[in-house]
């Protein structure tokens, strides 16, 4: 990318980050329910480890890093929403007749969701500590979580970008997305260890790229590190976020040549 398009995306990127910065309720309202899964579900199934295969004697422990990335997830899958209100508003076309860089007008939004996403882990973080959660991987560990988490949002927030282009209907993303979240959280090792989960299921959540960003989180925030394995999963989760950052790009291309 050009040094040209680079300064593009800074500036689209710093327009959106204001346009969230002049809704402090909305930045209240994305951290209620991290919240409450923190401090609900903490409480409520803190007797679970004694199952075992958690890899800990804490479930919050366990819990915080699948917070973080739930909460990435849930976040990004709804960047289609903005496209969509910048496409309703006449925004993205009167954007079309400046000179600024094509792939600023997408990226921007990714670059912003990404920044999101680590400030909003990084207050996660701060909660679960403060809750009593122990880091024993210590920064390399939450680094390496909030980088897997930033991935993550990518791939979905650029996936729900070329939705919003290919749909154009708030409806749609909705329904998507509904349908969507709760068979990427349950198949995943968000809430459970994997060795108390049916064995189909499992099988199902060794492909489901959430899980992979967990994974590679609690590997890299555990007392033993496993490098092989954070290494393949963000190395997973970073070609699909490229492989969609590319589609979502076409999908704006083809938007484009519609107007």
């Amino acid at each position: 990318m050009s040094s040209h398009a680079l300064a593009h995306t800074w500036y689209m990127t710093r327009r959106q980050l204001m346009a969230i910065l002049r809704q402090p309720v909305f930045l209240v309202i994305s951290l209620i329910q991290p919240v409450i899964w923190l401090f609900l579900f903490g409480n409520l199934f803190k007797k679970v480890v004694e199952l075992g295969g958690f890899g800990t004697t804490s479930y919050l422990d366990y819990l915080v890093p699948g917070i973080v990335v739930m909460s990435a997830l849930g976040s990004s899958m709804w960047a289609g929403m903005g496209t969509l209100e910048e496409i309703e508003r006449g925004t993205l076309n009167r954007f079309l007749t400046t000179p600024v860089s094509r792939g600023a007008l997408m990226n921007a939004n990714v670059v912003q969701n990404g920044i999101a996403t680590a400030g909003q882990s990084a207050l996660i973080l701060l909660l679960g500590r403060a809750a009593g959660a122990g880091y024993p991987g210590g920064l390399g560990g939450l680094l390496v979580l909030v980088g897997a988490s930033v991935l993550l949002g990518t791939v979905f927030g650029a996936l729900s970008n070329a939705l919003g282009m290919m749909v154009r209907q708030r409806e749609s993303i909705i329904g998507i997305n509904t349908f969507l979240l709760l068979p990427l959280t349950f198949l995943s090792s968000s809430f459970m260890a994997p060795s108390q989960m049916p064995g189909w299921m499992r099988d199902v959540a060794a492909f489901n790229p959430v899980n992979w960003a967990m994974v590679a989180g609690r590997s890299a925030l555990s007392a033993d590190p496993d490098p092989q394995l954070v290494l393949s999963r963000c190395g997973g989760l970073l070609l699909l976020a490229t492989a969609t950052v590319l589609l979502s790009t076409r999908t704006f291309r083809s938007y484009q040549k519609s107007v």
